[in-house]
């Protein structure tokens, strides 16, 4: 069975330069024959985490009424990995994508009926990013990439790759010189191959890296 690539694009703008990005993952996504979903995750939530101890219905149901639900049951629970495609907005994601990452404790809370089929659902990923930013600085995106990789951490997944684009007008990311739609394509397609490798001091270490 082929493996599931979901790919969460957090910019309002369907033709903008994060929108490119995630189609330029799913593109090679499809040219190694995973199956992949790409999804706007406006689409899905109209509402930011209220104080789940004092919402949530009897029921262990979250009681805001949106479609998230349905994006973490249907689409995110069953992949296999997680592309997250998010513009820069003041160093940090984009509050669309934040609030999908909220969201996420109402689900796998004990509180919830189903957490145990969430919290196991959201472990043991690939995980891979891509961001857009008119800003040239190389420090920009580092604050996102190390929430990436320490929501990665928590949840045992593996944090295999990240991309970032610059341009400031829909889809001028494609201009960008340091070609950051061929290296997305390039991580749509490998995702589930790439090397990991996170040691700490007491790893078994070979003295080669790719034989």
């Amino acid at each position: 069975m082929n493996q599931k690539l979901l790919g969460l694009v957090g910019s309002p703008r369907r033709d903008g330069n994060s929108a490119t990005l995630a189609a330029a993952v799913k593109r090679g996504a499809e040219k190694k024959g995973t199956q992949v979903a790409l999804h706007f995750v406006d689409d899905f939530i109209s509402s930011f985490l209220h104080d789940c101890r004092i919402c949530r219905l009897p029921s262990g149901e979250c009681s805001i009424q949106d479609n998230y639900e349905s994006l973490i049951m249907g689409e995110f629970v069953p992949a296999d990995g997680v592309i997250f495609c998010s513009p820069i907005y003041w160093y940090g994601l984009s509050a669309q994508m934040k609030a999908f990452f909220d969201r996420l404790f109402c689900y796998y809370a004990a509180s919830y009926k189903n957490s145990s089929v969430i919290s196991e659902g959201m472990s043991n990923k690939r995980i891979g990013l891509t961001l857009a930013s008119e800003e040239t600085y190389p420090g920009a995106a580092l604050g996102i990439i190390h929430q990436i990789q320490e929501y990665a951490r928590y949840t045992h997944s593996e944090f295999v790759g990240a991309v970032r684009g610059v341009g400031n007008s829909r889809g001028e990311v494609a201009l960008d010189i340091q070609s950051p739609l061929m290296a997305a394509e390039q991580l749509g397609y490998d995702i589930f191959e790439r090397k990991y490798s996170d040691y700490q001091k007491d790893s078994v270490r070979s003295t080669k890296v790719w034989s």
